[in-house]
Order: structure tokens, then sequence, then C-alpha cells
């Protein structure tokens, strides 16, 4: 692998080829505007999936940074994101804090492995209803997680299925506190209405700044009126400090084993534990990969660049393997932040820089003040996220236009992503649209005798009949196609030689090639020579590597139609020899 070819890092040496101050200046604004709306996104992303806001935060610093710096996309904006909290609460639950960062530590080493592998155009094969079906699911999960702290349910803890979620919620329904709900109803409302302002500054953080300002002088003047909040919430304890909401403080650089696991113990490392939290970590890797390449190839569209698919998994990946490290969950691309990035008029992956020092800035900065933040604020915000993820409408026309097979394979990972699971999900949509794939070219598979009255290569003696094959030969249609041959035979039983066009033939698997040698033995048996025409080479070689040979008087292959018609003559008189 040649140093111009290490998939690493693209982004920033091309972006940076001629930057001038024009150039940072505009990613200073870009990454300005990006802070102040991943500020209050990395907060209800980290309480979403039951750890505390400034492992958000630490998130957006470090992966941010370093993945904008080490990846292949030049607007990518990589933080926590609403896809992972459905596949990270489980991990916390039974993990604990600990397992989750040693879940990211996996998570990245997978990715880093797939972009050295050269595996980031595989990405591609992931089919559209697959992906819409298990992330509007993931969409309608996330925005039921929020009811608890939108209405201010008294809940202790939320079961792992969402049958039995639901039957918690609706029990705590009694509990529910007013001022939450109106706090809950207030952010909605900002959120819904702030485009219309045409203003630079972000919605989320807008009606964060001033829904949490708004409460703070009710309860002043009424007491009655008290929402929860983070400070509520969340507690801190570091360098013989204290506190509420999030430490004041850069994040700093832990042992991922050292932290606690679901029942408050340093977790440690085991073969075990690691085996435990593979599999969890391959779906993370698999659905990191997918979001970042999707929001790659989203911000190519909108600026009209090109990304390099493989160093990006590498920078998600690095970005990943570094993180836990800093108390940091697991990070990818976020379409939302990445497509503002482009509007906001970025020029290098600079901008994601920029965007994760605001961050660092007002952690330092103004940590005591987002203690006061309520709780039903970030939860409005998750929700607005979730519609935004789930695009909803786009659903509709779907299900609406779209063959029955992309709407079955929809709605089969909508459902078990939302009843089961993701990885549940992922699994059967891939497996369902691969047999409805393979159904169609099976269909799109078959061999054809070709009439005498119809145009030949050469003129056909009367002891010979052509067949013609069209389409791939797989595992999904060879059986049925080479049967062709033996109803031949039956129709034809004075024919001597039975000859074969592979010309619309482009490939030919194992299956393929051991029912072509079935086809072939039972034609030997009825003394039927085969003559097999026109192969590419894509078909030819692998037969030939099977021991697919030549044999006088019963096979022969042959390139053209004169050496198909003497071909078939020689078969012709070897048999009549025999006879003799």
């Amino acid at each position: 692998m040649t140093p111009t070819s290490w998939p690493i890092a693209t982004a920033l040496r091309e972006s940076l080829r001629g930057y001038g101050r024009q150039d940072l200046r505009a990613d200073l604004l870009a990454g300005l505007t990006l802070g102040l709306l991943a500020l209050p996104l990395a907060m209800a992303l980290a309480i979403a999936i039951d750890v505390p806001p400034q492992h958000g935060l630490y998130t957006a610093i470090i992966a941010g940074i370093l993945i904008a710096l080490t990846g292949g996309s030049r607007f990518n904006i990589s933080g926590p994101t609403a896809a992972f909290i459905v596949l990270l609460i489980p991990i916390v639950n039974k993990h604990g804090l600990g397992g989750l960062l040693l879940t990211g530590l996996l998570t990245g080493a997978i990715l880093v492995a797939m972009g050295l592998m050269r595996l980031g155009r595989l990405i591609q094969y992931i089919p559209y209803p697959v992906v819409l079906g298990f992330t509007s699911g993931i969409a309608v999960v996330i925005a039921f997680l929020q009811i608890k702290d939108l209405l201010g349910l008294s809940v202790t803890e939320m079961p792992e299925h969402f049958i039995d979620r639901l039957q918690i919620l609706i029990e705590a329904l009694p509990s529910a506190r007013w001022p939450d709900i109106v706090v809950g109803l207030l952010t909605l409302g900002i959120l819904l209405s702030w485009d219309r302002l045409s203003t630079p500054i972000p919605r989320q953080l807008a009606a964060l700044v001033m829904v949490s300002l708004l409460a703070a002088i009710l309860q002043v003047f009424w007491p009655a009126f008290d929402p929860l909040t983070l400070g509520d919430r969340f507690t801190w304890s570091m360098h013989g400090e204290s506190g509420e909401g999030i430490p004041p403080f850069a994040p700093q650089i832990v042992m991922p084993w050292s932290l606690p696991d679901a029942h408050g113990q340093p977790i440690g490392l085991s073969w075990t534990l690691l085996r435990d939290l593979l599999v969890p970590a391959l779906t993370l890797a698999m659905l990191a990969a997918i979001e970042s390449l999707l929001c790659a190839v989203v911000a190519d569209g909108m600026s009209r660049t090109r990304h390099d698919p493989n160093a990006e998994l590498v920078g998600q990946g690095i970005g990943n393997l570094a993180v836990p490290f800093f108390g940091g969950i697991t990070a990818t691309a976020a379409i939302a932040r990445t497509a503002t990035n482009v509007r906001a008029g970025a020029r290098s992956p600079l901008a994601a820089v920029f965007h994760a020092l605001v961050i660092l800035l007002a952690v330092v900065i103004f940590a005591p003040l987002l203690a006061d933040v309520p709780m039903a604020t970030l939860a409005a915000i998750l929700v607005l996220t979730a519609w935004n993820l789930g695009e909803a409408p786009h659903f509709v026309h779907m299900v609406k236009v779209a063959p029955r097979t992309d709407v079955a394979v929809l709605l089969t990972c909508f459902g078990l992503t939302i009843f089961i699971d993701m990885v549940a999900a992922v699994g059967v949509g891939m497996v369902l649209a691969a047999f409805i794939f393979m159904h169609q070219m099976a269909e799109l598979t078959g061999g054809r005798e070709r009439g005498r009255d119809e145009p030949m290569p050469f003129e056909l003696p009367e002891w010979a009949v052509f067949y013609e094959f069209n389409g791939p030969l797989f595992f999904g249609a060879a059986e049925q196609a080479f049967a062709a041959l033996d109803r031949a035979a039956r129709e034809h039983p004075d024919i001597s030689v039975i000859i074969i066009d592979f010309t619309r033939v482009p490939t030919l698997d194992m299956s393929g090639i051991h029912a072509l040698q079935s086809a072939l033995d039972r034609l030997r048996e009825k003394r039927i020579g085969v003559v097999l025409s026109g192969m590419h080479a894509a078909v030819y070689r692998p037969l030939r590597k099977a021991g697919l040979e030549d044999i006088p008087g019963h096979f022969a292959f042959a390139t053209d139609p004169t050496q198909t018609a003497l071909a078939a003559a020689s078969l012709r008189q070897s048999q009549r020899r025999e006879k003799l």
C-alpha cells in the first residue's frame, strides 16, 4: 500500500490545498454555528441512553476533532447520534458505563479494519428499504422513550422491550407533572416555529436558552412551577469538588475498564466480557459505517465534492478508538449536522474541529448554567430529532408507490426494530431482500430452444437442436435452467447433438457448474453430445478450473459459429462410428 493510497486524512489533505484566510473565516463561522447546534443535542443524546450528559459532550469534542482530522469526508460532523440510542441502552443496562465505553473501543477497531480492507464501497449494497425501515423504527423508539421526561413521569427503570416499556409508562401516567408538560409543549412550540424568524441561531439552542430562562424566572415568582432539571437528575464529583449538572472541566483521560459496570463495580477486562460485547460492537460498526457514508454522500451532493469511503471508515474508527479514553460514547457522522455544516459555508474539516472547540468552551465556562436546563426541554429536542430521523412523509410515500416486495422488506425491518431489536431487523431485512433479489434474478434467467425458422449463426442440421441461455446461472436459477435440456432430450428423441449458446450468460457460480455437469452426465447417458458455444471468460475459466474438458464424441467447447458447427459435426461423426 503506497503512502498516497493510505486511507486516512484524505479530506484534510485535499481541502488544505490553496487554503487561505477567507476559507479559515468561513470554517470559523460554520464551526460556531455547529457548536451551538450540537451542544443541546449532545447532552440530550447521552441522557437518552441513561448516562450523564457530559459523556455526550465529551464525544462531540474528542470524536468531532479526531474524525474530522483523519477521515475521508470534507464536511462530515461526527458525535453522538440518535440512531445509536436503541443499541446503546441495552448495553448500559447490562454492562454499565464501563461496558458502554469498551463497546465503543471494539466498534472503533472494527471500523478501522473495515477501512483498511477497503470495504467502504460495500455499504452501497445494503438495500434502501432496509435502511429506511430500521431508521424509521429507531425514530419511533426514540420518540417513545422521551415520554417519561416529557411528562415528568416517576419511572425508576425502563424495561428493554417495547411492550414492557409501554405497560410501565401507562401505569406511570398518574404521576405526570404539569410543569414538565408545560415546558415540553413550550419547547416543541419554539422548535416548530423558530425557522420562520430567519435567524442564524439554531432552533435547538434557542429553545434550550429561552425555555430554561423562562422556567428559572417562573420558579422564582411561582415556587410551584418546578420542572425537573439536569441538576435534579445528575450530580458530579471530581478533583475534590462536586456539583449538579455537568462538571466544568475539559475531558479527562480515563481507563474504560476501570469504570463501573451495571452494579457499580469496576468492569475490568476479560475474554468473556469482550465476547459478550462483540456482537453489539459489530452492529454498531455497521450502523456507524452506513450512517457516516450516507452523510458523506449527502454532503457530496450538496457541495459537489467527492469523499473517500475507506478513509472515512478509518477516521470513524480512530475517533471511536480514542473517545472512550476520555469518557465519550460511540460516535458517527450526523446527517442534520453535516447538512448544516455545508449550508453554513464550511470549506474544510477544520469547521468540525472548531465546532468541537466551541462545545469545549461551553463546558468549561457555562457548565453551572447547564444544570438549570429542564429535562422536558431536552426530551422535546429529541422528539423533533426522532421525527427528522424517521422521515415519516417519505416512509408513507414509499409504502404507497414502492413494489410490494420492497414494502414487505420495509415494514418487516420497521416492525422488528420496534418490537424486537435492530440487530434482528437488519439481519432479517438483509436475508429477505437477498431472497427477493435472487428470485427476481432467477425469473430473468432461463433457457429456450431457438426455432428452426429463427435466424441462426449457421445452418442447423436436422440431428441437432440449438438452445440459448440468458442471465446469470447462479444457485437460485441454474437447476431450473439446465432442466430445460432434459425436456429437449425428451421432446426430440432422434437428436444427436445439443448446441448451447452462452453468449448472454454473464456469470456462473459453483452451483451452476454442478448443475451443468449433472446435465451433461445425463445427456451422455442418453448418447447426446453437447457443444458449449460463445462463452465469456468469466464463465469459461471457472468451468476449466472445475475440470470440465472436451470429451471426444460427447462434449466440446466452441468460441464462434464456425467452430460450433465443426464441433457439432465432429460429435455427430463420433457417435455414428460408435454405433457401427
